[in-house]
């Protein structure tokens, strides 16, 4: 954790106070399949995806200069995760369509950089915080939930039509990392339960969304 603040900090650099704004953030982009796998020995195992799809949300941002940002970012998808797996207290194995909700909580730090009197505005992003997520078995009508440690970074620019009004276009990877003693669950170990996993998952997505200023 405090090497991704060090990080932060060399990222935005030094920059003066020259102009404060706001911006109000609506996202939308396409978020793309990513698969994991464990295999703890031959009779317990897991494979699967975690489909792609929409992906949405929205950001509220403090600019204390033109330059640098400050960001609290919501986005969630509804997707499935089809998972191939066998327990210690199974004889085969199984397969399940999961039902899975995600739900990002985001801080993070954006800087800018375009040329004077240009419409184009670009920038990049670091971002740190949780992600929560719903498991939901459609086999047996059992559900779980985790929240774990996430991290994020993005790329991208804005297209203003007006002092007020801008069209965003964006680059996104999102990812839920293992801690010290486990990673991201789909909980509920057991013959009739989901499956527990420990994978880091990777989501790379690309869209856009639409920006107000409010300075």
């Amino acid at each position: 954790m405090k090497k991704f603040f060090y990080l932060l900090v060399l990222f935005l650099g030094i920059g003066s106070a020259q102009a404060q704004d706001i911006y109000v953030n609506f996202y939308g982009s396409y978020a793309f399949d990513d698969s994991f796998d464990s295999y703890y020995d031959y009779q317990a195992y897991y494979e699967g995806k975690i489909k792609g799809g929409f992906q949405w949300g929205g950001g509220l941002e403090y600019k204390p200069s033109p330059y640098m940002g400050f960001e609290f970012t919501y986005l969630r998808q509804d997707t499935n995760s089809p998972t191939w797996y066998q327990t210690y207290n199974t004889i085969r194995e199984q397969y399940t369509n999961f039902d899975l909700g995600i739900n990002y909580l985001m801080l993070g730090a954006n800087r800018y950089f375009s040329r004077p009197s240009s419409q184009f505005q670009g920038y990049g992003g670091l971002m740190a915080g949780m992600v929560i997520a719903n498991l939901d078995n459609p086999d047996n009508g059992r559900s779980s939930d985790a929240t774990k440690f996430s991290w994020g970074a993005k790329l991208g620019g804005i297209f203003w039509m007006n002092d007020y009004f801008g069209i965003r276009m964006q680059a996104q990877l999102l990812s839920a990392v293992q801690g010290a003693g486990g990673g991201f669950y789909f909980d509920g170990y057991g013959p009739q339960a989901t499956v527990v996993t420990y994978s880091t998952f990777y989501q790379f997505s690309l869209g856009g969304g639409v920006v107000f200023s409010l300075n």
